[in-house]
């Protein structure tokens, strides 16, 4: 299992926003540039964005910003935004183990609890990082390339 780039692409959006806000016009052309992608995958990651309320898109003059404070918002709001999970589970299920076989009858009893418990370790650690930390972090490295 992987989580798709848009994850990694939508914090790289964000981070780019805070960063370059009051220098350039933040665009999905000028995002496009810094993330090396197609400024397609930029706009249906900034409509997800929007749609979780995290950023705001002028219309017209173009360019973006950051809805709310950075450290309101959470690496799993993010994550929630730009990869839904299918009925709130990070893990899927294949759909019809047998019945015929003692492991495929009682698989989900051995194994679901399991699941559950990763997840929600995933989800508490992503709760307890901000897009402030990471912001925070990345102009770190930006100095020190100074």
């Amino acid at each position: 299992m992987q989580i798709s780039s848009r994850f990694t692409i939508a914090i790289h959006i964000l981070t780019v926003i805070d960063t370059f806000q009051n220098d350039y016009k933040v665009t999905s052309d000028f995002l496009a540039g810094s993330i090396n992608v197609n400024p397609v995958i930029i706009r249906r990651t900034m409509q997800s964005l929007k749609g979780a309320g995290l950023i705001e898109v002028k219309r017209g003059t173009g360019g973006m910003q950051i809805s709310k404070p950075m450290n309101e918002i959470t690496l799993l709001d993010i994550f929630n935004a730009v990869e839904p999970l299918e009925d709130g589970q990070l893990f899927h299920f294949h759909e019809n183990p047998s019945t015929e076989c003692p492991v495929g009858r009682n698989i989900h009893a051995g194994l679901d609890d399991k699941l559950f418990s990763i997840q929600v370790a995933m989800e508490d650690k992503m709760k307890s990082i901000t897009l402030e930390d990471v912001v925070r972090d990345t102009q770190d490295f930006i100095n020190k390339e100074k």
